[in-house]
């Protein structure tokens, strides 16, 4: 018998139904406003701390609508946003620097709900408010570093297969200038190099005797480019997590850029202070037999150079590097018990502590420099103040380098794995030392070349304007369907709304982030979700009016525009995949919502009405459609 419904079609259905509903109930809770605090470099938090924020609160007389403490640290609810931004400040002056307090949004769903693996959908930095950057990575500096590197490799190299050379240099053209002694050396030192050192290709130079010339290969250059790229985003996820942001997005676009999104963060300069800077420490020792003399000639001899305070003093220190940022596996901002000045504290790794052990006991007397060393990366302009750019139009970077002698004390005992530095200008200064020195250093410098900051309330308009739309144009497209085709208007109304509540578990169950253009795809679905029912009930007509039973143009109607459905569909999805893989974050949220919105759809659209319309019209004796 025509029109009749298969039991696994209605358990499919009802098992989509069920699932889809329980992923999307989290969102009809709606979201408080939080605060997150967690223990600083991975620390946990204990009851002692729970109670500590509670009783700091209370004392502020700030409200609580839930506190709660587990594995990830303590989480705290309020009623508003203002209460929110006021407990964050009690919160961070009550606990200090050991802990990480972050704004963050807080699901109103039931624990047996979220501890069943159920939440709400994840709100973009347009719906919630936030900052975010698109940070470029400097690859000519890590080029460059490279070549500073190979530079030391090659002396080595020479030194250990003792050939001797004039001067070993990179040179303006990216390569690495060899200047030999003895001419005759240059195929013994070609292939000593060959050898020792694969990964850099070696050749004469045509104009002048006696010089080689070292380039990094392409296959190398490759790889230092991806691990500065890797290299930044550790360096940058470790400095957002002491900032304290809860959820934050570091993802990778190109092959040079990256995209960070901090929700609930609002002091830009400080994020931008924080992402962008290059810095690391590296210890020399004092050249104390020449220092006086270089003064007053203002000539360093060889092996030293010049080095300056940030009050603009010269100092004369050693080339040789005892120890960089490299071997600090912890830092921390304090304030010095005797003179009450900004320090940071220092924790070496077993490495670092080895020689600064040995260092410092055959050094007693001396003085070891503290040298802060920032790489930042700006547009190359021209004496007049224009930007110069390349061939194609780009404008071209360079590099700038920081070199400050923070402190040089005497050293009068010997140091082991733990020590202070000072010189600092402000706490705040202090603190920004030690998160950047504890998340490590960037690979490279990078650049921020886009930024967009959102406010909360901004955030709550966008969410309330989006809610608005979609329920007009949910609402007008339900309108039409209802006046136009009656009773099958009506399955359509019913597929459209179910078609809804599963686009928003599809997102809350893959945590998909739904942006402002992501509601406009969601709007977008709406109307072209009922496109589905359109044809089918226009073919249904069709049938009607070549003179069809109604039993037969139901069957009709819903077979032989299933081929044009899927066509439609599947050539907007491609679109949509499209959109995804070549856009940015903006256009990435709209193909999401769009492309869950198809494949919502046809489900609800065909499997949906018809088994509806089989329900109401199946088996009966029909001699005229409401349609």
């Amino acid at each position: 018998m025509l029109n009749q419904t298969a039991w696994w079609k209605y358990s499919l259905i009802a098992l989509v139904l069920a699932v889809g509903g329980f992923y999307a109930l989290p969102n009809v809770f709606g979201n408080d406003p939080g605060v997150q605090v967690r223990g600083a470099r991975g620390l946990g938090i204990g009851a002692g701390a729970l109670g500590q924020v509670e009783a700091a609160l209370a004392e502020a007389s700030i409200d609580i609508k839930a506190i709660t403490r587990d594995p990830d640290g303590i989480k705290i609810r309020f009623n508003d946003i203002e209460s929110q931004l006021q407990a964050r400040e009690v919160i961070e002056r009550e606990l200090g620097d050991g802990y990480t307090t972050a704004l963050t949004l807080l699901s109103g769903a039931p624990a047996w709900l979220t501890d069943s693996g159920a939440n709400p959908m994840y709100l973009g930095l347009d719906l919630r408010g936030g900052v975010h950057f698109l940070l470029e990575v400097d690859m000519d500096s890590a080029i460059a570093r490279a070549h500073e590197r190979y530079t030391a490799d090659l002396k080595r190299v020479l030194r250990e297969g003792a050939l001797r050379y004039r001067r070993v240099r990179p040179n303006p053209d990216g390569e690495i200038e060899i200047t030999l002694r003895d001419a005759g050396q240059l195929e013994q030192v070609s292939d000593l190099i060959e050898r020792r050192l694969p990964e850099l290709d070696v050749r004469a130079d045509g104009q002048r005797a006696g010089v080689l010339l070292a380039g990094v290969n392409d296959d190398r250059i490759d790889e230092i480019k991806a691990f500065a790229l890797e290299q930044n985003m550790t360096a940058l996820r470790n400095r957002i997590d002491q900032l304290g942001v809860a959820e934050p997005v570091v993802q990778r676009q190109g092959d040079q850029r990256l995209v960070i999104q901090l929700p609930g963060v609002q002091d830009t300069a400080r994020a931008k202070r924080i992402l962008g800077r290059a810095a690391t420490l590296e210890m020399r020792l004092v050249d104390e037999e020449h220092n006086a003399e270089a003064l007053q000639s203002g000539l360093a001899p060889g092996g030293a150079r010049f080095y300056r305070f940030r009050d603009n003093r010269r100092i004369l220190l050693f080339n040789r590097v005892i120890y960089s940022g490299e071997n600090i596996i912890d830092a921390a901002a304090s304030l010095d018990t005797q003179t009450g000045s900004p320090v940071v504290s220092i924790t070496l790794d077993a490495a670092g502590a080895r020689i600064n052990q040995r260092v410092t006991g055959e050094n007693i007397g001396n003085r070891m420099a503290v040298v802060y060393l920032e790489t930042t990366s700006q547009i190359k302009r021209d004496d007049d103040g224009n930007t110069v750019r390349d061939a194609q139009g780009r404008p071209l970077r360079e590099s700038r380098k920081i070199e400050e002698v923070l402190t040089a004390p005497v050293i009068r005992d010997q140091l082991g794995k733990r020590f202070q530095i000072e010189g600092l200008d402000s706490v705040t200064e202090a603190r920004d030392l030690a998160l950047m020195l504890r998340a490590g250093a960037l690979a490279a410098p990078v650049e921020i070349v886009e930024e967009r900051t959102v406010g909360p309330s901004l955030g709550r308009a966008n969410i309330s304007q989006g809610f608005t739309s979609v329920m007009a144009g949910f609402l007008l497209v339900l309108a039409f369907m209802l006046v136009y085709y009656r009773v099958f208007g009506i399955t359509a109304t019913i597929a459209l709304t179910l078609n809804l509540a599963l686009m928003v578990a599809v997102l809350s169950f893959f945590q998909a982030t739904l942006t402002l253009p992501g509601v406009a795809g969601i709007v977008l679905t709406v109307g072209m979700a009922v496109d589905a029912n359109v044809l089918i009930f226009e073919r249904i007509r069709e049938e009607i009016r070549n003179g069809n039973s109604p039993q037969a143009s139901i069957h009709l109607g819903y077979d032989r525009a299933l081929s044009t459905i899927v066509d439609a569909n599947i050539t907007t999805l491609i679109a949509a995949i499209v959109l995804f893989n070549f856009g940015t974050g903006p256009i990435k949220g709209f193909a999401v919502t769009l492309s869950i919105g198809i494949l919502t759809s046809m489900f609800t659209a065909i499997m949906v009405t018809r088994v509806l319309i089989n329900w109401y019209y199946g088996g009966k004796a029909v001699r005229r459609l409401s349609i």
